[in-house]
């Protein structure tokens, strides 16, 4: 298999899981990488790397990272999250792919790049209604701190490290499913019970 092809997906289910946490974070990364030169992105995604684009990316992560700080919002906004997230993952993943066929990129960008944020973004927002259920929203700030940590970091190291993220969003993935599992098994459990 090509080498560049491997690269490639890693580093952009790394982005595209990074838009599980936050959507713009990972956006404005992968512009900001562009412009300068690190990440590669194919001839129709050239607008990404534009100074127009990183200013409303910029724009947008800042007003996405404060919301994330007001409670109720932030449980609101993860209703338009998770949909924005599958667009943004499908989008930086189909960016990088360097797959001749268009139909082939943009299918495999939305499969994968696309799920894997919809994944993310599924655990982030069970995370902060259980931390708004718990804590009364007190911990939701908490939640939302580590999401803005995780974002840029694995954003980041997507693009130095792709296979150390890749590996880290499958630990992520397995994880999520387990816990789904467990909680369903009580589930059955305690209305086999009652």
């Amino acid at each position: 298999m090509n080498a560049e092809l491997i690269t490639a997906v890693a580093i952009g289910i790394g982005l595209a899981a990074s838009a599980g946490f936050r959507v713009f974070v990972p956006m404005l990364v992968a512009a900001i990488a562009a412009k300068s030169g690190i990440l590669p992105l194919n001839e129709s995604f050239q607008w990404l790397a534009s100074w127009p684009s990183i200013a409303i990316l910029g724009t947008a992560t800042i007003v996405e990272i404060l919301a994330y700080y007001i409670p109720v919002v932030d449980n609101l906004l993860d209703t338009i999250a998770t949909p924005l997230a599958v667009v943004a993952g499908t989008l930086l993943l189909t960016s990088v792919l360097p797959i001749d066929s268009e139909l082939m990129r943009w299918i495999t960008g939305a499969a994968v790049g696309g799920g894997s944020a919809a994944v993310v973004q599924s655990g982030s927002a069970l995370t902060r209604l259980t931390s708004t259920k718990l804590t009364a929203g007190v911990g939701n700030p908490v939640v939302a701190t580590v999401e803005n940590v995780a974002a840029t970091g694995t954003s980041i190291l997507s693009l130095v490290i792709p296979f150390f993220v890749l590996a880290i969003f499958l630990l992520l993935v397995i994880l999520i499913f387990t816990s789904l599992r467990k909680k369903l098994r009580k589930s059955v459990s305690k209305s086999r019970q009652g």
